[in-house]
């Protein structure tokens, strides 16, 4: 498809480090660049209304096009930007961190952070199209690498296959690029076989909530002390809580979960939290958009692969497991 211009949203630093390994493209050329902060805590209204400024500015029409080339912050706000500018523009996403590859970028969901909630405010609206390329990922450092892997291992504990031996005994810390390229499409095929049965988060995508109603609340919690945390070290402690809970009450196996969790343990630490903290985590785990103060629904497993979707979980219960987080193995 023809787009009469062509808009380049980057943030600082995806234009320095990963613009120049894409600038070549013909496609890409004469495009008009558009750049914002770095950092979660700018994926927000004033940056939308930001980008959305600009495109007016520089003569944006229906038949333009957004190309995010970024990590999630990037891909869910410009998604966001371009399917509510003038009722809807198409984009086109270029993930360049291992988060954005297997998560953001896959699924159609878009989005702002409001009032101190992760991705309040969004629509669902799938992209014309996914680039995929990992050699990004030799940008990231160890830090952005393990936030995004955290969702890989996620990927896997919802997948009945060997995904998760693979995942648990990868060397994170020597990667194996190929290997990885391998990985990274098959993780990012266990969340497409999700999204396409249930696009609009009805019923079986809720499947990808994993770690995330606990984790969620982790993220919030940290961004509202003023130490915000990258997202996949809140799912990967999300996914402690988590699978606490599965093993306690639906069987998971306990030998698995210690497994599991000494991983996550070992290669994202802890939150530092107490019991004081406990009220404040539980009402951010009440915001979850899938969650009311009454009645707190989610995400388990009975097994790998076996998901429990809409668990309902009591206050005691979470507190139970963050009880696990801080002090358990």
């Amino acid at each position: 498809m023809a787009y009469d211009k062509v808009f380049i949203l980057t943030d600082e630093h995806t234009h320095e480090l990963c613009w120049p390994l894409v600038s070549g493209l013909e496609s890409l050329q004469g495009a008009c660049h558009i750049v914002i902060p770095a950092g979660d805590v700018n994926k927000n209204l004033d940056t939308a209304q930001t980008v959305w400024r600009q495109l007016t500015e520089h003569g944006a029409t229906r038949q333009s096009v957004v190309v995010n080339i970024g990590g999630g912050m990037v891909t869910d706000l410009g998604g966001f930007v371009a399917s509510t500018f003038k009722r809807g523009i198409k984009y086109i996403n270029i993930p360049t961190t291992l988060l954005a590859m297997v998560d953001a970028s896959v699924g159609g969901k878009t989005g702002v952070n409001f009032a101190g909630l992760k991705n309040e405010i969004g629509v669902f609206a799938e992209p014309a199209r996914v680039i995929l390329d990992t050699k990004f990922l030799q940008t990231l450092d160890r830090e952005n690498l393990l936030s995004g892997y955290a969702e890989m291992l996620k990927h896997g504990l919802l997948s009945k296959s060997d995904m998760l031996d693979e995942l648990l005994a990868f060397d994170i810390d020597n990667i194996d690029y190929t290997a990885m390229d391998r990985m990274v499409r098959r993780s990012i095929g266990v969340k497409k076989m999700f999204v396409e049965k249930d696009i609009h988060e009805k019923d079986v995508r809720k499947a990808l909530n994993f770690g995330h109603t606990i984790g969620h609340a982790f993220e919030s919690f940290a961004m509202d002390k003023g130490t915000p945390v990258l997202h996949g070290y809140a799912v990967a402690w999300g996914m402690i809580c988590e699978l606490y809970l599965s093993a306690a009450y639906y069987e998971f196996p306990t030998e698995l979960m210690h497994t599991v969790v000494r991983f996550l343990t070992e290669h994202y630490g802890k939150m530092d939290i107490t019991c004081d903290d406990y009220e404040q985590i539980f009402n951010y785990v009440t915001h979850d958009k899938k969650n009311s103060y009454d009645t707190i629904r989610c995400t388990l497993l009975s097994g790998l692969g076996r998901v429990r979707i809409g668990r309902p979980i009591t206050r005691e219960q979470v507190n139970e497991a963050l009880d696990f987080y801080r002090d358990g193995q």
